[in-house]
């Protein structure tokens, strides 16, 4: 059965898409506009309650009954449960890929994105918002979380040891955005080794690609910025 994914081209969304396109799982895009505002529309907000994409609904949910899943890190967990895939081996190998799938969620995703807001689209909008105690606030916080990964990747050849794991897919895609959020690879050479070999990988490559045509440049579009960064 083909599962539902309602997806944005942003690095959230291609963590999901990378997970279904690895573990081989059919998969329909419904695209979420989020710089036209379609997080808002009463349909999606009945699978997806905060307005965040991604979600999915799998129709061969627990017990073959259909489930809609939201939060990106809980629907990674729920993919590994379902294939038995990219969760660890052993319990202590899935207590690894929990805790750096947290340290994700709570760590690098909130704080890179708020690095991309205030380098990138804060400065850009009408009044400019340049902001340079936030600029250096999350650029640095940004940098320490990249050394953290850079010494983890120094001991084992992906995030939570040495397998692939829904910690990969999930770090990956916020990682490649380091030139965005003014970081350097020059001292993280474990971190290179790891973002370059994923992206070789040509599951990561397809579920990367997903939607790519449709990304917006928000640093000019004044509609999309009013609904992304003041609704």
């Amino acid at each position: 059965m083909t599962i539902a994914l309602y997806y944005w081209p942003t690095p959230n969304g291609k963590k999901i898409t990378i997970a279904l396109e690895e573990m081989g799982l059919a998969y329909d895009i419904h695209l979420v506009n989020i710089g036209a505002g379609d997080q808002f529309k009463p349909d999606f907000l009945a699978i997806a309650p905060n307005n965040r994409m991604p979600a999915i609904t799998d129709p061969d949910g627990p017990d073959g009954k259909p489930i809609s899943i939201f939060e990106s890190g809980a629907i990674l967990q729920y993919l590994a449960r379902k294939t038995g895939t990219f969760c660890g081996p052993t319990e202590r190998d899935r207590i690894a890929v929990d805790q750096w799938l947290m340290w994700q969620m709570g760590g690098v995703g909130p704080m890179a994105g708020q690095a991309h807001h205030f380098l990138t689209y804060a400065p850009a909008m009408d009044p400019p918002q340049d902001l340079p105690y936030a600029k250096d606030r999350y650029r640095r916080e940004v940098g320490r979380l990249y050394g953290v990964l850079d010494k983890q990747l120094a001991k084992h050849a992906y995030v939570a040891g040495d397998f692939l794991s829904i910690a990969d897919f999930a770090i990956w895609p916020w990682a490649m955005g380091w030139q965005g959020q003014q970081q350097t690879m020059d001292d993280k050479p474990n971190m290179k080794r790891w973002l370059d070999e994923l992206a070789a990988r040509p599951a990561f490559a397809k579920g990367n690609a997903v939607g790519a045509e449709h990304r917006n440049n928000n640093t000019t579009d004044r509609k999309a910025q009013e609904i992304l960064f003041k609704r």
